[in-house]
């Protein structure tokens, strides 16, 4: 046997003994593979699968939060406000805390939100509290607050109650439920708004009395003619005289609209688009050529006759 043939039956041998079969087909190898490499690689992901997209929440369109700001008056905003949202007095370590300020490190911060006029320290409990505009923590107080600032002509905020006790809301439509208090709200949602006293009982005595259908004059009136027309309907059926006919019975009495109503409603002045500014202004003409304004009008154009 030749050389070349010896060599080719030893290759030939070395190939026999080679195991050739792919990583692919055995499942054990694959999968111990994969667990390896898994727990190596968190973000490893297996071929043929699409890497899920993380969610952001981040609002591209809004400035990011970056907390409570470092200019002084930011963060006093911020201790204060906090101290507002807090109906228990509260230690300064806890709002330079709760709000992140720095009120312990920062002399100036701490003299201006000592010096604040909202803000009410104790010096025998070393806690501050927020200054509201009323204290009360009852429907009776609450009654007494709007009862004084009716007769002084102004009605009270529900929000601004509300800032001070929690339920009073709650307490507000109980008065209201009771006649004590006149609540106006809104108009999308009904929400309470303002807050006043009612002066007039709802009594039988006193009046005030809700009307209902169907009740008739007589029972608010001693006149007996009007017996049997219904009140509501009455009160509906009342019509107001236009702007023309209402000045032409206020002049028949001998009295006059008020100055506030007979203020002459001015015409919207029409502006040209692409020019600014209004009209020209209309100079005088100026006469220079005296000797001759007995014989022609030099305010406007001349030409001679015949031309």
């Amino acid at each position: 046997m030749s050389k070349l043939a010896q060599d080719s039956a030893a290759f030939k041998n070395v190939l026999k003994r080679q195991d050739f079969t792919s990583w692919h087909s055995q499942p054990g190898a694959s999968s111990s593979a994969t667990a390896s490499t898994s727990e190596a690689d968190p973000d490893y992901v297996p071929s043929g699968t699409k890497k899920a997209r993380p969610k952001s929440n981040v609002v591209w369109s809004q400035p990011a939060d970056t907390g409570t700001g470092t200019n002084v008056n930011t963060q006093l905003v911020y201790a204060v406000d906090y101290l507002k949202s807090t109906p228990n007095p509260t230690r300064l370590e806890d709002v330079a805390l709760l709000t992140n300020t720095p009120l312990l490190e920062d002399p100036v911060l701490l003299e201006k939100f000592k010096a604040h006029d909202r803000v009410q320290y104790n010096p025998k409990t070393d806690l501050y509290s927020y200054k509201h505009e009323y204290t009360f923590r009852s429907k009776p107080a609450l009654l007494t607050e709007v009862q004084r600032a009716t007769k002084s002509g102004r009605g009270i905020h529900v929000k601004t109650l509300k800032e001070v006790w929690k339920d009073a809301p709650a307490a507000i439509e109980e008065l209201e439920q009771e006649g004590e208090v006149l609540v106006t709200r809104t108009v999308k949602d009904g929400q309470l708004r303002m807050v006043f006293w009612n002066e007039i009982k709802p009594t039988e005595d006193a009046g005030g009395m809700p009307v209902e259908q169907g009740e008739s004059f007589v029972s608010f009136s001693r006149r007996t003619d009007t017996e049997g027309i219904e009140f509501m309907d009455l009160w509906h059926g009342l019509k107001l005289p236009d702007d023309v006919e209402l000045r032409r019975e206020l002049a028949k009495e001998g009295l006059q609209l008020t100055s506030a109503a007979q203020a002459p409603i001015r015409a919207p002045t029409t502006k040209k688009k692409g020019k600014r500014g209004g009209a020209p202004r209309q100079r005088p003409v100026r006469l220079t050529n005296t000797h001759l304004a007995g014989d022609i009008d030099l305010t406007r154009d001349y030409a001679p006759p015949g031309k």
